[in-house]
């Protein structure tokens, strides 16, 4: 009997003759030229999660607007790349993400900025900018953009005080019973379209950002956070369009299904589909977590007390999600050795408690040198990684398929 491929196997990612290949490439073959840990991303794979996003917006019926959260992964070739895809455009949320956005090649008028933290200078540069939608998250910036460019069209970037998220975790909402920072809630949105009016700024668009990474179990969820938006909606007169935010989420887990998105177009159906209202989306790890890898050289092999640990030559400092978000990165051997599998527990090289990548995997022997590929780290990981002990180097690579 042939043994079943593993959970996270697809047609460009999978073994081949024991050697593990991705967008049609040996993966340790590639890691092997660099001293470095390094990311690889699969440019086919971004380019077919768009397309599927695309597809399901399209079958919407309303005009659509499809982003790229740019805050997701930064790689220069990636968002050039990002370029040649029926997106229309990146979310920014940061003066320099703005600027490197334009500097890859994308116009002004295909940015959305979420404007959170704004300061005089970001109010500044942007009214420089006046083809960049904005997106108005506190009173404060509704009252700073209103002084640099009064008259111009905005979204307002609301909390729907229901959160969603991975797993249900608090960790990863960004709205719910824990007054967050981020939006503007049901109590001061009176105020919040007073002060656009007084400015002369025109309210075309509401944003809604609930949480990140959610799956089927969440969508419940998600059609209250659509309610609770057409009741905003329903006070805004001449509203243009809804976005909806990111948070679309990724099997990480053997358990875990894939996000039916069928589903999720029929809830936004129902509940904005005859309000004659674009909608947006602005997705950042549904296209960049999965078409991308981290490769990592084990360390050591080795079992103290009654534990088998495996060490590898990257920490958390280049890939957070898994020790903050329990968002895990599966770790696959790029070239399985022969003999039993046993548990164990893959740790990082920084010198903190939570520099653990995953505890109690089922893991072949390895030996010093060996290549480890840690998958969904195509998505906040390279673009939240830090220096910290010094060990912050790695490089990255954007694969296109040799064929």
């Amino acid at each position: 009997m042939p043994t079943p491929e593993p959970w996270w196997a697809r047609d460009d990612l999978r073994y081949e003759q024991g050697r593990l290949m991705f967008c049609g490439h040996d993966v340790a073959a590639l890691a092997g030229a660099f001293a470095e840990p390094l990311f690889l991303y699969d440019a086919r794979r971004l380019r077919h999660n768009v397309q599927r996003l695309h597809e399901l917006l399209a079958g919407l019926g309303p005009p659509f607007r499809l982003y790229y959260a740019m805050k997701a992964n930064r790689f220069r070739p990636l968002l050039c790349e990002l370029r040649q895809t029926p997106l229309h455009g990146l979310d920014v949320c940061s003066p320099e993400e703005l600027r490197e956005a334009l500097a890859c090649g994308w116009r002004p008028g295909q940015l959305s900025y979420t404007a959170h933290g704004m300061m005089p200078e970001d109010a500044a540069l942007l009214a420089a900018l006046p083809e960049v939608h904005v997106n108005c998250d506190t009173l404060g910036a509704i009252r700073l953009l209103g002084e640099h460019s009064p008259g111009r069209r905005i979204g307002l970037r609301i909390n729907p005080g229901i959160g969603i998220g991975y797993a249900d975790s608090e960790r990863l909402s960004y709205a719910g019973a824990i007054t967050t920072k981020f939006g503007i809630y049901r109590e001061q949105f009176t105020e919040a379209l007073a002060l656009a009016a007084q400015h002369g700024l025109q309210v075309r668009w509401l944003h809604c950002h609930a949480g990140c990474g959610y799956l089927d179990a969440q969508l419940p969820s998600f059609e209250r956070v659509l309610q609770v938006v057409a009741g905003f909606a329903e006070r805004v007169p001449g509203l243009q369009g809804v976005n909806l935010g990111g948070g679309l989420g990724l099997p990480h887990r053997p358990g875990d299904a894939a996000l039916d998105l069928a589903r999720w177009r029929s809830a936004v159906q129902a509940q904005l589909g005859g309000a004659g209202l674009e909608i947006a989306i602005e997705p950042g790890d549904f296209i960049a977590k999965d078409a991308g890898m981290l490769v990592l050289r084990v360390g050591y092999d080795e079992v103290k007390r009654d534990q088998r640990f495996v060490g590898l030559n990257g920490g958390f400092n280049l890939a957070v999600e898994p020790a903050f978000y329990d968002l895990p990165c599966e770790p696959v051997p790029c070239r399985p050795r022969p003999g039993p599998v046993a548990p164990a527990t893959l740790a990082g090289n920084i010198n903190e408690a939570l520099d653990i990548w995953a505890a109690e995997v089922a893991l072949p022997p390895v030996a010093p040198g060996d290549f480890m590929a840690l998958l969904n780290a195509g998505g906040y990981a390279s673009s939240m990684s830090s220096n910290h002990c010094l060990r912050g180097q790695f490089r990255e690579l954007l694969l296109q398929p040799d064929d």
